[in-house]
């Protein structure tokens, strides 16, 4: 069944509100999104393009404690910002139960962008992580699919140590971010 997101479209905060809130990361998360540049006049003649369009809106469910959110979050603002889209932050834990619908793999993994059309008809996600650092932890979760397991955690701190190296020490991962969002909304 195709997933809505009608009953939370204008629930959420803005990005700023959100920004504006953060009790813990703020520096972090600033940093990332200063140092935000486009890669390319095209990658951002396409986001401004969405300009035209007045039937997308979006939705990202995080939270300020996840690393994932800090280093990928701003990316996302960063360019959304220039396309005029309703962008709506809803933090994860004031709304479980749209969470519980853009499960990752079972676990609640954030951050998810959410783009719906008017009507709240979910037209595709992003995250919560770049595809290729994601990939460290989809192979985590296939190979030990039991948390109780004696080396479970030891294993689940190399796919993280793993998925930190795939970010990379710099920015060169946002640009990934944009691709991989510049494809999906090109997709609808």
């Amino acid at each position: 069944m195709a997933k809505n997101v009608a009953s939370k479209l204008n629930k959420g905060i803005s990005p700023q509100q959100f920004i504006d809130s953060m009790e813990k990361n703020k520096d972090a998360f600033l940093d990332w999104g200063s140092q935000f540049q486009w890669a390319s006049d095209e990658d951002r003649d396409f986001f401004e393009s969405l300009n035209n369009r007045d039937d997308l809106r979006c939705l990202i469910l995080m939270a300020e404690w996840c690393g994932d959110v800090v280093r990928n979050v701003p990316v996302v603002f960063k360019a959304l910002e220039v396309t005029g889209i309703p962008t709506e932050v809803l933090v994860m834990e004031q709304h479980l139960d749209t969470m519980d619908e853009f499960l990752t793999m079972g676990g609640r993994g954030i951050p998810i962008v959410i783009f719906a059309d008017t009507g709240g008809h979910v037209l595709g996600q992003w995250g919560p992580r770049p595809s290729h650092v994601q990939e460290v932890m989809t192979a985590f979760k296939l190979a030990n699919p039991d948390r109780d397991a004696a080396d479970y955690q030891e294993k689940i701190g190399l796919a993280r140590q793993e998925m930190g190296r795939r970010y990379g020490e710099g920015t060169g991962y946002q640009q990934i971010i944009v691709d991989e969002l510049r494809k999906l909304l090109a997709s609808f």
